[in-house]
Protein backbone atom coordinates (compact mmCIF):
# COMPACT_ATOMS: atom_id res chain seq x y z
CA UNK A 1 0.00 0.00 0.00
CA UNK A 2 1.31 3.47 -0.86
CA UNK A 3 2.24 5.75 2.00
CA UNK A 4 -0.03 8.56 3.10
CA UNK A 5 2.08 11.14 1.26
CA UNK A 6 2.24 9.33 -2.08
CA UNK A 7 -1.15 9.39 -3.74
CA UNK A 8 0.64 10.80 -6.79
CA UNK A 9 2.46 7.45 -7.03
CA UNK A 10 -0.67 5.41 -6.24
CA UNK A 11 -1.35 3.90 -9.67
CA UNK A 12 -4.80 2.53 -8.90
CA UNK A 13 -6.00 5.76 -7.30
CA UNK A 14 -4.69 7.74 -10.28
CA UNK A 15 -6.68 5.50 -12.63
CA UNK A 16 -9.82 6.04 -10.55
CA UNK A 17 -9.13 9.76 -10.47
CA UNK A 18 -8.57 9.97 -14.24
CA UNK A 19 -11.71 8.02 -15.08
CA UNK A 20 -13.89 10.03 -12.73
CA UNK A 21 -12.44 13.32 -13.96
CA UNK A 22 -13.38 12.54 -17.56
CA UNK A 23 -16.77 11.17 -16.51
CA UNK A 24 -17.56 14.27 -14.43
CA UNK A 25 -16.70 16.47 -17.41
CA UNK A 26 -19.08 14.43 -19.53
CA UNK A 27 -21.76 14.80 -16.88
CA UNK A 28 -21.65 18.57 -17.40
CA UNK A 29 -22.68 18.07 -21.02
CA UNK A 30 -25.73 15.96 -20.22
CA UNK A 31 -26.47 17.97 -17.07
CA UNK A 32 -26.98 21.04 -19.25
CA UNK A 33 -28.25 19.29 -22.37
CA UNK A 34 -31.25 17.50 -20.83
CA UNK A 35 -32.84 20.58 -19.17
CA UNK A 36 -32.01 22.67 -22.26
CA UNK A 37 -33.79 20.14 -24.48
CA UNK A 38 -36.74 20.10 -22.07
CA UNK A 39 -37.08 23.90 -21.74
CA UNK A 40 -35.78 25.27 -25.05
CA UNK A 41 -36.93 22.49 -27.42
CA UNK A 42 -39.85 20.70 -25.74
CA UNK A 43 -41.16 23.87 -24.01
CA UNK A 44 -41.40 22.22 -20.59
CA UNK A 45 -43.04 24.26 -17.83
CA UNK A 46 -42.44 24.18 -14.06
CA UNK A 47 -44.52 21.05 -13.50
CA UNK A 48 -42.83 19.13 -16.32
CA UNK A 49 -39.40 20.14 -15.02
CA UNK A 50 -40.48 19.08 -11.55
CA UNK A 51 -41.47 15.66 -12.88
CA UNK A 52 -38.13 15.40 -14.71
CA UNK A 53 -36.20 16.08 -11.51
CA UNK A 54 -38.53 13.71 -9.65
CA UNK A 55 -37.92 10.87 -12.12
CA UNK A 56 -34.14 11.22 -12.00
CA UNK A 57 -33.85 11.20 -8.21
CA UNK A 58 -36.72 8.91 -7.17
CA UNK A 59 -34.53 5.75 -7.36
CA UNK A 60 -32.53 6.94 -4.34
CA UNK A 61 -35.69 6.98 -2.28
CA UNK A 62 -37.02 3.67 -3.63
CA UNK A 63 -33.90 1.52 -3.85
CA UNK A 64 -31.13 3.15 -1.81
CA UNK A 65 -31.31 0.98 1.31
CA UNK A 66 -31.58 -2.31 -0.57
CA UNK A 67 -28.77 -1.37 -2.93
CA UNK A 68 -26.53 -0.73 0.08
CA UNK A 69 -26.95 -4.31 1.29
CA UNK A 70 -26.53 -5.65 -2.24
CA UNK A 71 -23.31 -3.67 -2.75
CA UNK A 72 -21.82 -4.86 0.56
CA UNK A 73 -22.31 -8.46 -0.63
CA UNK A 74 -20.27 -7.91 -3.79
CA UNK A 75 -16.99 -6.52 -4.99
CA UNK A 76 -17.64 -2.81 -5.46
CA UNK A 77 -15.44 -2.33 -8.54
CA UNK A 78 -17.53 -4.67 -10.69
CA UNK A 79 -20.66 -2.75 -9.67
CA UNK A 80 -19.01 0.52 -10.73
CA UNK A 81 -18.00 -0.89 -14.11
CA UNK A 82 -21.47 -2.21 -14.94
CA UNK A 83 -23.17 1.00 -13.82
CA UNK A 84 -20.86 3.11 -15.99
CA UNK A 85 -21.47 0.97 -19.07
CA UNK A 86 -25.23 1.00 -18.48
CA UNK A 87 -25.38 4.77 -18.09
CA UNK A 88 -23.30 5.26 -21.21
CA UNK A 89 -25.77 3.16 -23.21
CA UNK A 90 -28.75 5.09 -21.79
CA UNK A 91 -27.26 8.49 -22.62
CA UNK A 92 -26.37 7.30 -26.13
CA UNK A 93 -29.98 6.17 -26.63
CA UNK A 94 -31.33 9.60 -25.62
CA UNK A 95 -28.93 11.26 -28.05
CA UNK A 96 -30.02 8.91 -30.85
CA UNK A 97 -33.72 9.64 -30.24
CA UNK A 98 -33.00 13.38 -30.26
CA UNK A 99 -31.03 13.09 -33.51
CA UNK A 100 -33.98 11.50 -35.34
CA UNK A 101 -36.59 13.82 -33.81
CA UNK A 102 -38.38 11.18 -31.72
CA UNK A 103 -37.55 12.49 -28.25
CA UNK A 104 -40.49 13.53 -26.05
CA UNK A 105 -40.81 14.46 -22.38
CA UNK A 106 -42.19 10.99 -21.61
CA UNK A 107 -38.97 9.44 -22.89
CA UNK A 108 -36.90 11.87 -20.83
CA UNK A 109 -38.85 10.83 -17.72
CA UNK A 110 -38.25 7.12 -18.40
CA UNK A 111 -34.55 7.41 -19.21
CA UNK A 112 -33.92 9.79 -16.31
CA UNK A 113 -35.46 7.19 -14.00
CA UNK A 114 -33.37 4.35 -15.47
CA UNK A 115 -30.17 6.39 -15.32
CA UNK A 116 -31.09 7.27 -11.74
CA UNK A 117 -31.29 3.57 -10.82
CA UNK A 118 -27.80 2.95 -12.20
CA UNK A 119 -26.53 6.07 -10.44
CA UNK A 120 -27.79 4.67 -7.13
CA UNK A 121 -25.67 1.57 -7.66
CA UNK A 122 -22.64 3.59 -8.76
CA UNK A 123 -22.73 6.22 -6.03
CA UNK A 124 -23.28 3.76 -3.18
CA UNK A 125 -20.48 1.49 -4.44
CA UNK A 126 -18.17 4.42 -5.25
CA UNK A 127 -18.04 5.92 -1.77
CA UNK A 128 -17.72 2.44 -0.29
CA UNK A 129 -14.90 1.55 -2.71
CA UNK A 130 -12.52 4.43 -1.96
CA UNK A 131 -11.75 3.36 1.66
CA UNK A 132 -10.76 -0.06 0.31
CA UNK A 133 -8.46 1.50 -2.31
CA UNK A 134 -6.48 3.99 -0.18
CA UNK A 135 -5.38 4.17 3.45
CA UNK A 136 -7.75 5.70 5.97
CA UNK A 137 -5.41 8.64 6.62
CA UNK A 138 -5.34 9.34 2.88
CA UNK A 139 -9.11 9.79 2.62
CA UNK A 140 -9.27 13.58 2.98
CA UNK A 141 -6.46 14.00 0.44
CA UNK A 142 -8.08 11.49 -1.93
CA UNK A 143 -11.51 13.07 -1.63
CA UNK A 144 -9.97 16.52 -2.10
CA UNK A 145 -8.25 15.41 -5.31
CA UNK A 146 -11.44 13.82 -6.62
CA UNK A 147 -13.49 16.89 -5.73
CA UNK A 148 -10.88 19.19 -7.26
CA UNK A 149 -11.22 17.42 -10.61
CA UNK A 150 -14.98 17.48 -10.17
CA UNK A 151 -14.76 21.24 -9.63
CA UNK A 152 -12.51 21.67 -12.67
CA UNK A 153 -15.09 19.74 -14.70
CA UNK A 154 -17.83 21.92 -13.24
CA UNK A 155 -15.79 24.98 -14.21
CA UNK A 156 -14.85 24.24 -17.78
CA UNK A 157 -17.64 21.80 -18.54
CA UNK A 158 -20.72 24.06 -18.54
CA UNK A 159 -19.15 26.70 -20.83
CA UNK A 160 -17.87 24.01 -23.18
CA UNK A 161 -21.23 22.23 -23.07
CA UNK A 162 -23.08 25.52 -23.68
CA UNK A 163 -20.89 26.27 -26.68
CA UNK A 164 -21.37 22.76 -28.10
CA UNK A 165 -25.14 22.95 -27.59
CA UNK A 166 -25.27 26.43 -29.16
CA UNK A 167 -23.20 25.38 -32.18
CA UNK A 168 -24.02 21.71 -32.70
CA UNK A 169 -27.22 21.13 -30.65
CA UNK A 170 -27.73 19.16 -27.46
CA UNK A 171 -27.47 15.56 -28.79
CA UNK A 172 -23.80 16.08 -29.69
CA UNK A 173 -23.09 17.09 -26.11
CA UNK A 174 -24.73 13.90 -24.86
CA UNK A 175 -22.57 11.76 -27.14
CA UNK A 176 -19.53 13.09 -25.29
CA UNK A 177 -21.05 12.10 -21.95
CA UNK A 178 -21.81 8.58 -23.20
CA UNK A 179 -18.18 8.22 -24.30
CA UNK A 180 -16.97 9.50 -20.91
CA UNK A 181 -18.89 6.74 -19.11
CA UNK A 182 -17.25 4.09 -21.29
CA UNK A 183 -13.82 5.65 -20.62
CA UNK A 184 -14.48 5.59 -16.87
CA UNK A 185 -15.41 1.90 -17.08
CA UNK A 186 -12.13 1.21 -18.91
CA UNK A 187 -10.04 2.88 -16.19
CA UNK A 188 -11.84 0.88 -13.51
CA UNK A 189 -11.14 -2.34 -15.40
CA UNK A 190 -7.43 -1.38 -15.47
CA UNK A 191 -7.16 -1.10 -11.66
CA UNK A 192 -4.94 -3.92 -10.40
CA UNK A 193 -5.83 -4.08 -6.72
CA UNK A 194 -8.45 -6.72 -6.13
CA UNK A 195 -10.96 -6.46 -3.33
CA UNK A 196 -11.46 -9.43 -1.04
CA UNK A 197 -14.56 -11.40 -1.89
CA UNK A 198 -17.22 -10.80 0.76
CA UNK A 199 -17.75 -13.86 2.95
CA UNK A 200 -21.19 -15.38 2.21
CA UNK A 201 -21.17 -16.92 5.68
CA UNK A 202 -21.45 -13.44 7.20
CA UNK A 203 -24.64 -12.65 5.31
CA UNK A 204 -27.87 -12.29 7.20
CA UNK A 205 -31.35 -11.42 6.06
CA UNK A 206 -31.67 -8.33 3.88
CA UNK A 207 -33.91 -6.60 6.42
CA UNK A 208 -31.39 -7.24 9.20
CA UNK A 209 -28.59 -5.70 7.15
CA UNK A 210 -30.77 -2.75 6.09
CA UNK A 211 -31.54 -2.16 9.77
CA UNK A 212 -27.83 -2.29 10.57
CA UNK A 213 -27.14 0.50 8.09
CA UNK A 214 -29.92 2.60 9.58
CA UNK A 215 -28.60 2.00 13.09
CA UNK A 216 -25.12 3.22 12.11
CA UNK A 217 -26.60 6.60 11.17
CA UNK A 218 -29.30 6.91 13.81
CA UNK A 219 -27.07 5.87 16.74
CA UNK A 220 -24.22 8.22 15.79
CA UNK A 221 -25.48 11.76 16.55
CA UNK A 222 -22.91 13.47 14.34
CA UNK A 223 -24.00 11.45 11.32
CA UNK A 224 -27.64 12.03 12.24
CA UNK A 225 -27.30 15.81 12.22
CA UNK A 226 -25.21 15.82 9.05
CA UNK A 227 -27.93 13.75 7.37
CA UNK A 228 -30.61 16.19 8.55
CA UNK A 229 -28.69 19.21 7.28
CA UNK A 230 -28.06 17.67 3.87
CA UNK A 231 -31.60 16.36 3.45
CA UNK A 232 -33.11 19.74 4.35
CA UNK A 233 -30.79 21.58 1.96
CA UNK A 234 -31.39 19.09 -0.86
CA UNK A 235 -35.17 19.38 -0.61
CA UNK A 236 -35.17 23.14 -1.16
CA UNK A 237 -32.26 23.10 -3.61
CA UNK A 238 -34.08 20.56 -5.75
CA UNK A 239 -37.23 22.68 -5.70
CA UNK A 240 -35.29 25.67 -7.03
CA UNK A 241 -32.55 24.26 -9.23
CA UNK A 242 -34.21 21.15 -10.70
CA UNK A 243 -37.67 22.53 -11.37
CA UNK A 244 -37.48 26.31 -11.69
CA UNK A 245 -34.10 27.96 -12.24
CA UNK A 246 -33.55 27.36 -15.98
CA UNK A 247 -37.12 28.43 -16.77
CA UNK A 248 -36.61 31.62 -14.73
CA UNK A 249 -33.25 32.47 -16.28
CA UNK A 250 -34.56 31.88 -19.80
CA UNK A 251 -37.90 33.68 -19.47
CA UNK A 252 -37.04 36.51 -17.08
CA UNK A 253 -33.37 37.23 -17.79
CA UNK A 254 -33.08 36.02 -21.39
CA UNK A 255 -30.28 33.53 -20.82
CA UNK A 256 -29.29 31.25 -23.72
CA UNK A 257 -27.64 27.82 -23.40
CA UNK A 258 -24.24 29.48 -23.88
CA UNK A 259 -25.01 32.14 -21.25
CA UNK A 260 -26.13 29.44 -18.82
CA UNK A 261 -22.95 27.48 -19.40
CA UNK A 262 -20.73 30.53 -18.89
CA UNK A 263 -22.57 31.50 -15.71
CA UNK A 264 -22.17 28.03 -14.20
CA UNK A 265 -18.52 28.00 -15.28
CA UNK A 266 -17.69 31.28 -13.54
CA UNK A 267 -19.55 30.14 -10.45
CA UNK A 268 -17.84 26.78 -10.42
CA UNK A 269 -14.41 28.33 -9.97
CA UNK A 270 -15.56 28.56 -6.36
CA UNK A 271 -15.72 24.78 -6.33
CA UNK A 272 -12.03 24.60 -7.21
CA UNK A 273 -11.19 27.09 -4.47
CA UNK A 274 -13.25 25.04 -2.01
CA UNK A 275 -11.72 21.73 -3.05
CA UNK A 276 -8.08 22.82 -2.84
CA UNK A 277 -8.50 24.68 0.47
CA UNK A 278 -10.92 22.37 2.33
CA UNK A 279 -8.17 20.32 3.96
CA UNK A 280 -6.20 23.40 5.07
CA UNK A 281 -9.29 25.09 6.47
CA UNK A 282 -10.14 21.91 8.40
CA UNK A 283 -6.66 21.89 9.95
CA UNK A 284 -7.13 25.50 11.01
CA UNK A 285 -10.70 25.53 12.38
CA UNK A 286 -11.37 21.80 12.73
CA UNK A 287 -13.34 19.32 10.67
CA UNK A 288 -16.62 20.19 12.38
CA UNK A 289 -16.03 23.92 12.02
CA UNK A 290 -15.38 23.51 8.31
CA UNK A 291 -18.57 21.48 7.87
CA UNK A 292 -20.54 24.23 9.61
CA UNK A 293 -18.82 27.01 7.63
CA UNK A 294 -19.62 25.18 4.40
CA UNK A 295 -23.29 24.86 5.31
CA UNK A 296 -23.48 28.57 6.17
CA UNK A 297 -21.86 29.61 2.90
CA UNK A 298 -23.91 27.25 0.74
CA UNK A 299 -27.46 28.38 1.47
CA UNK A 300 -27.91 32.03 2.51
CA UNK A 301 -25.64 33.45 -0.19
CA UNK A 302 -28.18 32.50 -2.89
CA UNK A 303 -31.01 34.55 -1.36
CA UNK A 304 -30.59 37.64 -3.62
CA UNK A 305 -30.91 35.56 -6.82
CA UNK A 306 -34.57 36.35 -7.67
CA UNK A 307 -34.06 40.06 -7.00
CA UNK A 308 -31.22 40.79 -9.43
CA UNK A 309 -31.87 42.11 -12.92
CA UNK A 310 -30.32 44.28 -15.58
CA UNK A 311 -26.91 44.08 -17.24
CA UNK A 312 -25.12 42.91 -14.09
CA UNK A 313 -27.48 40.02 -13.31
CA UNK A 314 -25.20 37.53 -15.06
CA UNK A 315 -22.17 38.43 -12.93
CA UNK A 316 -24.19 38.75 -9.72
CA UNK A 317 -25.67 35.27 -10.04
CA UNK A 318 -22.31 33.80 -11.07
CA UNK A 319 -20.79 35.38 -7.96
CA UNK A 320 -23.45 33.80 -5.77
CA UNK A 321 -22.69 30.39 -7.25
CA UNK A 322 -18.96 31.04 -6.70
CA UNK A 323 -19.33 31.57 -2.95
CA UNK A 324 -22.00 28.88 -2.61
CA UNK A 325 -19.81 26.25 -4.23
CA UNK A 326 -16.88 27.07 -1.95
CA UNK A 327 -19.21 26.22 0.92
CA UNK A 328 -20.54 23.13 -0.82
CA UNK A 329 -17.03 21.69 -1.22
CA UNK A 330 -15.99 22.55 2.35
CA UNK A 331 -19.07 20.72 3.57
CA UNK A 332 -18.97 17.68 1.32
CA UNK A 333 -15.24 16.88 1.43
CA UNK A 334 -15.14 16.95 5.21
CA UNK A 335 -18.42 15.23 6.01
CA UNK A 336 -17.85 12.44 3.46
CA UNK A 337 -14.29 11.88 4.72
CA UNK A 338 -15.57 11.81 8.30
CA UNK A 339 -18.20 9.20 7.42
CA UNK A 340 -15.63 7.06 5.64
CA UNK A 341 -13.21 7.30 8.57
CA UNK A 342 -15.49 6.32 11.45
CA UNK A 343 -17.32 3.37 9.87
CA UNK A 344 -15.72 -0.05 9.14
CA UNK A 345 -15.19 -0.90 5.48
CA UNK A 346 -17.62 -3.85 5.67
CA UNK A 347 -20.44 -1.40 6.54
CA UNK A 348 -19.55 1.33 4.06
CA UNK A 349 -22.07 0.24 1.43
CA UNK A 350 -24.93 0.16 3.93
CA UNK A 351 -23.82 3.45 5.49
CA UNK A 352 -23.62 5.22 2.14
CA UNK A 353 -26.93 3.75 1.00
CA UNK A 354 -28.63 4.87 4.21
CA UNK A 355 -27.16 8.36 3.94
CA UNK A 356 -28.03 8.60 0.26
CA UNK A 357 -31.58 7.43 0.90
CA UNK A 358 -32.03 10.06 3.61
CA UNK A 359 -30.28 12.97 1.92
CA UNK A 360 -31.10 12.23 -1.72
CA UNK A 361 -34.55 10.91 -0.89
CA UNK A 362 -35.66 14.51 -0.44
CA UNK A 363 -34.57 15.44 -3.98
CA UNK A 364 -37.60 13.97 -5.81
CA UNK A 365 -39.92 15.41 -3.19
CA UNK A 366 -38.33 18.84 -3.57
CA UNK A 367 -38.42 18.70 -7.37
CA UNK A 368 -42.12 17.88 -7.52
CA UNK A 369 -42.90 20.42 -4.78
CA UNK A 370 -41.02 23.10 -6.72
CA UNK A 371 -42.87 22.25 -9.92
CA UNK A 372 -46.28 22.33 -8.26
CA UNK A 373 -45.46 25.55 -6.41
CA UNK A 374 -44.13 27.17 -9.59
CA UNK A 375 -47.38 26.40 -11.40
CA UNK A 376 -49.49 27.64 -8.47
CA UNK A 377 -47.79 30.90 -7.42
CA UNK A 378 -45.37 31.65 -10.25
CA UNK A 379 -41.76 30.70 -10.87
CA UNK A 380 -40.13 33.74 -9.21
CA UNK A 381 -42.21 33.53 -6.03
CA UNK A 382 -41.59 29.79 -5.78
CA UNK A 383 -37.84 30.40 -6.10
CA UNK A 384 -38.00 32.90 -3.22
CA UNK A 385 -39.80 30.34 -1.04
CA UNK A 386 -37.25 27.64 -1.89
CA UNK A 387 -34.20 29.81 -1.24
CA UNK A 388 -35.53 31.08 2.08
CA UNK A 389 -36.30 27.53 3.22
CA UNK A 390 -32.87 26.24 2.20
CA UNK A 391 -31.05 29.10 3.93
CA UNK A 392 -31.81 27.59 7.35
CA UNK A 393 -30.20 24.18 6.69
CA UNK A 394 -26.97 25.13 8.52
CA UNK A 395 -28.84 25.19 11.84
CA UNK A 396 -28.83 21.36 11.84
CA UNK A 397 -25.04 21.23 12.24
CA UNK A 398 -24.49 24.52 14.07
CA UNK A 399 -26.37 23.31 17.16
CA UNK A 400 -25.06 19.75 17.18
CA UNK A 401 -22.08 17.59 18.25
CA UNK A 402 -20.61 18.22 14.79
CA UNK A 403 -19.06 21.38 16.27
CA UNK A 404 -16.84 19.21 18.48
CA UNK A 405 -15.12 17.33 15.63
CA UNK A 406 -11.57 18.69 15.59
CA UNK A 407 -9.57 16.08 13.66
CA UNK A 408 -10.33 13.21 11.34
CA UNK A 409 -10.49 9.91 13.31
CA UNK A 410 -7.55 7.60 12.66
CA UNK A 411 -9.51 4.35 12.84
CA UNK A 412 -13.03 3.08 12.34
CA UNK A 413 -15.48 3.25 15.23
Amino acid sequence: MASSASLWQHRDFLLLWLGQSVSRLGDQFTGLAIPVIAVFVLAAGPLEMGFLGFAGTLPFLLFGLLVGVWVDRRQRRSVLIRADIGRGLMIATIAALAFVGLLHMAYLYVFSFLIGILTVFFDVAYQAYLPALVERKQLVDANSKLETSNSVANTGGPALAGAVIELFKAPIAMVFDAASFFFSAATLIAIRKREPTPDPAQRRSILTEVAEGLQVVLREPRLRYIAGCTAWSNFFSSAVFSALLIIYLKDQLGFTPLTLGLMFTIGSVGGIVGAVTASRVAKRIGVGGTIILGAILFGPVMLPLPFVSGPFAFFAIAGMFFVSLIGNLYYNINQVSFRQAIVPVRLQGRLNATMRTIVWGTLPLGAIAGGVLGEAIGVRTAIIVGLVGGAFSFLWVLFSPVRQIREMPESAA
